[in-house]
């Protein structure tokens, strides 16, 4: 069993799925298995995170912010890929440093992420975007 979520993204930032997520998955009818979850860019990344306290979002984002800055930072002069904006490498790098798919267990007819785990597309570009997330529920 398989799905496509589209996420529509508005800038740098965490936007969470996991609503829809548990719908699809738990809705399956299945009682256990395996959900395998797979962003289709190379510019935006997948998280499991805390969904209680939305300054843990703010938080991350800053600090990737300051991990890898924009391109017309001074720090990042030596990058080449430019051509597409000065934050389009800094987020193929955000991208290669954080994870592109994630596995979560269906245990008794529900997802087993714990009490506040979300799950995320985590954006690394400055415009909208829609993110594909192709999921697969297998047993």
């Amino acid at each position: 069993m398989n799905t496509l979520f589209t996420i529509s993204t508005h800038g740098p930032g965490l936007y969470e799925f996991t609503r829809e997520l548990r719908n699809w998955a738990e809705g399956a009818g299945r009682t256990e298995g395996v959900v395998t979850l797979f962003i289709r860019h190379t510019s935006a990344s997948l998280l499991i995170q805390e969904n209680a306290d939305p300054e843990v979002q703010g938080d991350l984002t800053g600090w990737m912010d300051r991990l890898v800055p924009s391109a017309d930072h001074p720090s990042m002069r030596w990058l080449t890929h430019t051509y597409e904006g000065p934050d389009d490498m800094p987020a193929h790098i955000k991208a290669a440093l954080l994870p592109v798919s994630l596995t979560i267990p269906l245990i008794g007819g529900r997802l087993a992420l714990g009490r506040w785990q979300g799950v995320y597309v985590m954006e690394h570009r400055q415009r909208p975007h829609r993110r594909e997330v192709a999921a697969l529920l297998s047993v």
